[in-house]
């Protein structure tokens, strides 16, 4: 595996540059964000981002276009593994209520997944060894939970929720919550950006010392940690949503 490194463009982002770098910069421009790199305003991790989701969506088409009841092929077989893999632990975590939020969350997972994973090939890089990515991925839950609590249970039965079981102690429960949740960001963002960029510095250098038989090791180690972090992902998020949803009894 060669990983470049954080600075130079990889070859993908090049291209994108190229091809829509001038797009992105007035897209930059009009939102007032300045660009440090105005020639290539694209950086590498959201490349990378680009990258997944145009994977993602491809996998997507061909499995959408080869459903069969009957004859189900291998990518088929793989999609609804992974599918009924995180319709089981939503159903023991949040409830048999959890119909509607399987395809976010699987979606979440893959999507994080596919970001990990592909750190490995070479020519490419981790983007959620970016801290900018996790962050993203968590702010995403984070909204999405809050949403669904208010869908649920209304803005005031939600808020409730803040100010704990007794009156009496609201003042004090709803700063305590204000600021859990607002951890829960920081602790999705620093564990998948601390676990990854770790991975890929360590891989990177014991590549560069061994570059035969040492990094095969830590590519598999890098592959474990890459499904880990994905699953801890969404099953933090599961828990969250869990939370959200609940009925106060």
């Amino acid at each position: 595996m060669i990983l470049a490194t954080f600075i130079e463009q990889l070859p993908f982002t090049e291209l994108l540059n190229h091809w829509f770098g001038g797009v992105a910069l007035a897209i930059l421009r009009a939102l007032h964000i300045h660009s440090e790199h105005p020639e290539a305003p694209i950086t590498n991790f959201v490349a990378m981002e680009i990258l997944v989701a145009i994977i993602l969506l491809a996998f997507f088409a061909v499995v959408r276009m080869r459903i069969s009841p009957d004859n189900p092929g291998g990518l088929q077989h793989l999609f609804e593994a992974v599918e009924g893999f995180v319709n089981d632990q939503s159903r023991e975590i949040i409830g048999h209520h959890n119909d509607p939020f399987i395809a976010y969350l699987t979606v979440l997972f893959l999507f994080i997944l596919f970001m990990n994973l592909i750190g490995i090939v070479p020519g490419f890089e981790s983007p959620t060894a970016n801290p900018a990515v996790p962050l993203g991925c968590a702010l995403c839950t984070f909204a999405y939970y809050h949403f669904h609590g208010v869908k649920k249970q209304g803005a005031w039965g939600y808020a409730k929720h803040f100010a704990g079981p007794m009156p009496a102690l609201a003042l004090l429960m709803v700063p305590i919550e204000l600021v859990s949740h607002l951890a829960r960001v920081l602790s999705l963002t620093v564990r998948l950006f601390a676990n990854m960029f770790a991975g890929d510095m360590v891989t990177l250098v014991f590549f560069s010392l061994v570059p035969v038989v040492v990094p095969v090791v830590f590519i598999g180690l890098h592959i474990g940690v890459s499904f880990l972090q994905a699953y801890i992902f969404i099953l933090l998020s599961m828990v969250y949503l869990q939370g959200a949803v609940a009925e106060a009894h």
